[in-house]
């Protein structure tokens, strides 16, 4: 019995210190350089003061070829309210696949090379595509997402976050 209450006792603590980290203040977004297509770069701290959708994928992924037109239609419904999208291949994928790709589907939003892995590495050793971090106005990361998003979700958690100061 006694056995028993420690092991509730060490249970309840678990919980309670998770459910602490899962409402504790978010993280800031990491300092890293996006590559972009054209050759110019953007630093994480130029993403404050609008929502970023930072979105790491590559051509050679189907979920991420999947899930693209729905990031074109979230960047196109909310990128005059403040909301900016910044797509970073991987650095396996080839760059002029990622050229090739970014031009036929006329993607309007930021695409970023990352040819060292240096930006995957900063964002928390992202492996898997998709993986796409929301920030917000203040460059810190909301939520992550491992796979394609619910989009209805994002929309309402983009929604709100562009009603902050």
């Amino acid at each position: 019995m006694k056995k028993q209450v420690v092991l509730g006792a060490i249970v309840a603590a678990c919980l309670v210190a998770g459910g602490a980290f899962l409402v504790s203040d978010t993280k800031a977004a990491p300092a890293s350089t996006f590559v972009l297509l054209d050759g110019s770069s953007k630093q994480t701290s130029d993403l404050k003061g609008r929502v970023t959708l930072v979105n790491f994928w590559a051509t050679s992924c189907t979920t991420c070829v999947a899930e693209m037109p729905q990031m074109v239609q979230t960047y196109e419904k909310f990128k005059d309210k403040g909301f900016g999208t910044v797509a970073v291949a991987m650095a396996y994928d080839p760059p002029s696949y990622v050229v090739n790709f970014a031009q036929t589907r006329k993607l309007p939003f930021d695409v970023a090379i990352d040819n060292t892995g240096a930006v995957a590495r900063s964002w928390g050793e992202v492996t898997l595509t998709p993986t796409s971090y929301l920030v917000n106005k203040r460059g810190d990361i909301v939520k992550r997402y491992v796979g394609q998003p619910d989009f209805d979700e994002l929309h309402q958690l983009i929604e709100k976050l562009l009603q902050e100061s």
